[in-house]
Formats: structure tokens, sequence, C-alpha cells
């Protein structure tokens, strides 16, 4: 018997609450031999991992590179959303012309959809705007930790919004990450390193991200309960909003004025990173599919552990221990703050599961 396809939106759930879906996992167990699940964890694992390293790296030179000197952030995003929305229309007509290739949910654009998914999609474009702005404005190497406080704003908004308490363990983690935060900050100050204005946009980005989940468990009804639904809907109203923004902030003007407008080479490279934005998501539900929520967050913090050693070699940086420890407490509070919650829900009976009416978005 086939092993049913995990659904996408149980897939938010539990990466959401650190829940695991013990049945799935003891299916998959008693179904495959374990070199072929060893082996599918470890391609799945190693995709995620270079995805998710290419794609900053990727960032980092189209919103702050010497050589390409190109001063338009807001444009960079608003590409990689039309790459997104395009990519999502495409996978739903060849779904369509294809259904035994291709499992991809149909799209067609709804206006009453869109109005309803709008709130959602504010708080989206902060996400990905002041993420992109924090990845400008401070080094690949700092980046996971001007980032880093969205574990904090998840307790912090959980109470005020939710009125969901947390306990002292979960608690003495978000102090540990705290700390290891502004340790970063000082570190990175004392080298004269330190982007306030970035450090600023990695904050606003933190809170954002916090506010992206709330709202997602918000909104997903309006689209059926599937992801890539949510996604191109988030991405085509993204689009519109962008386009004032451009205007107001100069950088149609910028754009106009750069050197390589007509490189096929830069075009290439604001491409691929709209492929890599978009197939992020696919990869980071194929791994919590494969593994399992608590899994693909310790998978997280290596990837953040590996990826800053590479930035350091690659940009031949030398940092200081306390910097090095700051980073290190900022990824230890992290995993802690993930194996809590995860102790915390086994204690709990789960939420029942989603209906089965409710799209997946997986399997393209």
């Amino acid at each position: 018997m086939n092993r049913a396809p995990l659904k996408r939106s149980r897939i938010l759930h539990m990466a959401l609450t650190g829940a695991s879906d013990p049945s799935a996992e003891a299916e998959a167990n008693g179904e495959k031999p374990f070199l072929l699940r060893a082996l599918q964890i470890a391609l799945v694992v190693s995709l995620y991992w270079v995805t998710s390293i290419s794609m900053v790296f990727l960032n980092k030179y189209l919103l702050d590179s010497p050589s390409l000197r190109l001063d338009t952030p807001i444009f960079v995003t608003f590409y990689q959303c039309l790459v997104t929305t395009l990519l999502c229309r495409g996978l739903s007509a060849l779904a369509a012309c294809c259904p035994g290739a291709v499992d991809f949910p149909s799209l067609r654009l709804d206006l009453r959809v869109a109005r309803s998914v709008l709130p959602l999609s504010v708080v989206f474009i902060g996400m990905i705007t002041f993420n992109n702005l924090c990845l400008k404005y401070v080094g690949v190497a700092f980046y996971n930790v001007g980032r880093s406080l969205t574990t904090v704003f998840n307790v912090l908004l959980s109470y005020l919004l939710l009125k969901q308490t947390t306990s002292f363990y979960a608690l003495l983690t978000c102090g540990i990450i705290i700390g290891g935060f502004w340790l970063g900050v000082d570190q990175e100050g004392a080298e004269g390193t330190l982007s306030w204005l970035g450090t600023v946009f990695g904050v606003l980005a933190s809170l954002c991200v916090s506010l992206n989940a709330i709202y997602t468990k918000k909104v997903l009804p309006a689209v059926d309960g599937s992801i890539w639904r949510l996604t191109f809907y988030n991405n085509v109203n993204a689009c519109v909003l962008f386009l004032p923004l451009l205007l107001l902030l100069g950088e149609l003007q910028a754009l106009r004025d750069f050197a390589q407008l007509g490189s096929a080479h830069f075009w290439g490279m604001m491409t691929l990173g709209g492929l890599f934005g978009f197939a992020i998501g696919y990869v980071t539900g194929l791994q919590i599919q494969f593994t399992s929520p608590l899994t693909h967050n310790v998978s997280g913090t290596a990837k953040a552990c590996a990826q800053t050693v590479l930035a350091v070699l690659y940009y031949e940086e030398t940092k200081s221990f306390l910097w090095w420890t700051s980073n290190m407490m900022v990824l230890g509070g992290s995993s802690a703050y993930t194996w809590v919650r995860g102790w915390e829900m086994k204690k709990t009976p789960e939420e029942p599961s989603p209906k089965d009416s409710e799209k997946s978005a997986m399997g393209v």
C-alpha cells in the first residue's frame, strides 16, 4: 500500500507547533528499507541546505555586490515575487495538461480571495522586504544573528494576541537567544562592521516572520488549506503593491540608469534568485515530510551554522571568540527552544488532523 502524502497544511501546523506525525513516520519506517530511507533523507536534507545557502549568497550578490552596484532592493524583491507567480501559474497549467506527471493545485485569480489574503500579503511583503534589506546592509555571517528574534516574537505575540502562556524553560531559551543577539550586536560594533539600519531591518523581519505564521493560519481556509494557492495569491498581491513603492522610492529611475540592465548575466541571476525563492518553500516542506518538524528545525540550525562559517571563509573575515560565542548562543537557544516545545507537545494531545478535503501542495 502506498504511503498517503502528508498534507501541506498539516506540515505547516507541525512546523509552527513542533509536533510530529508519528503515524506517518511509523508507516514510512515499516515500508522502506533503512538504507533507502537514510539515502532519501540525506538527499532531501542536502537539497534543503544547498537551496537555502545558495539563495542567501545569491541575494547578497544581487543586493550589495560591488561589481553589480545595483541599489534597488525593492525591485529585486518584486522580481522574485513575479517569478514565483509565473512559476505557480506554469505548474498549474502543466498539472492540468499532465495530471499524472505533476501534482499541483489548479489556480485562477479570484479577486474576492485576493482581498481575503490581502492582510497576510501586507505582512508577507514586510517579511521578504525586511529580510532582503537586512541582508543588503549586514554581512552574510551576521545575517542569522541579525534576524534571530523570530522565536522571541513568536512567544510574545502568542501571549499578546492568542493569550497563550509559555513555560519557564521555553522562556529561558528565549533569554539565551536575546543574550546572543545583543552580544552579536556588541561584537559587530567592536569590530566596526555593525550596521544599525541592517540590524533594525533584521528585527523587523523577525517580527514579520512571526506575524506571517499567525496570519497564515487565519487565511488558509480562504484558499482551501492549500499552501501553493496561498503562495500564488500572496505573490500576486505583492507584485501589485510593490509597483507604487518602486515609483515612490525612485527605483525605476535607478534601474533605467543601471549599466547592466541589458546584460543576460544580470537577468539570469535575477531569475535564478526567483527560482530559489520559489524552491525554498517546497524543499522546506519536503524536509519536514521526510523527517519531522523537530529534525527540520535542527537541520535549519546546523545549516545556519554552516552558512555562517562559509560566509566567514568566503569573505575572508576574522571574527573574535565573543563573536562566535554570540552565534553559538543564538543557535543553541533556538535548538533548545525547539526541543523544549517538542517535549511539551508530547505531553499534550495533538489537535485533530485537517479535513480530507484540504488540498495538498506537495509533490511537484
